[in-house]
């Protein structure tokens, strides 16, 4: 048996390389270093759902899936 519960996204951490070119990239006078994105927001949200055993505690995460509604229910 698990219990399910769903997680946001955490915050990045500073110390990663994509942060440090990121950072790297945007000093000074130069602008952003992709295009924006375009268009309007997509329909649906990438939903995380950890999995986490009753009995010895133990989690993991289930594959990411994308859902326009997400609610978890008792049962």
């Amino acid at each position: 048996m698990h219990t399910v519960e769903r997680v946001k996204k955490r915050r990045a951490s500073e110390l990663k390389w994509g942060k440090r070119r990121f950072r790297r990239v945007t000093a000074g006078y130069r602008g952003f270093p992709r295009p924006k994105p375009e268009g309007r927001e997509k329909p649906t949200k990438r939903v995380n759902i950890l999995f986490r055993c009753t009995e010895t505690g133990k989690a993991h995460y289930a594959p990411c899936q994308r859902a326009k509604k997400f609610e978890l229910i008792d049962k």
